[in-house]
């Protein structure tokens, strides 16, 4: 998904989604950003599943009989 920085004000920033819809996000997501940047979002499945499964792991420690 690429998403553009439509404008910056204060510790918010306004972006601009693909299908027109208009978010304000936290400005601390984009540190480096300014208007008119486009951004690229991806989801990474192997790191959450990596992530999941160390989670798991850890609950099963907490939680063994």
């Amino acid at each position: 998904m690429k998403i553009t920085i439509d404008r910056i004000e204060n510790d918010v920033a306004t972006m601009e989604l693909p299908d027109g819809k208009i978010i304000d996000v936290p400005r601390l997501l984009f540190p480096d950003a300014v208007e008119g940047d486009v951004y690229s979002i991806e989801k990474d499945s192997a790191a959450g599943h990596v992530r999941h499964c160390r989670i798991e792991e850890k609950m099963r420690r907490l939680f063994k009989d």
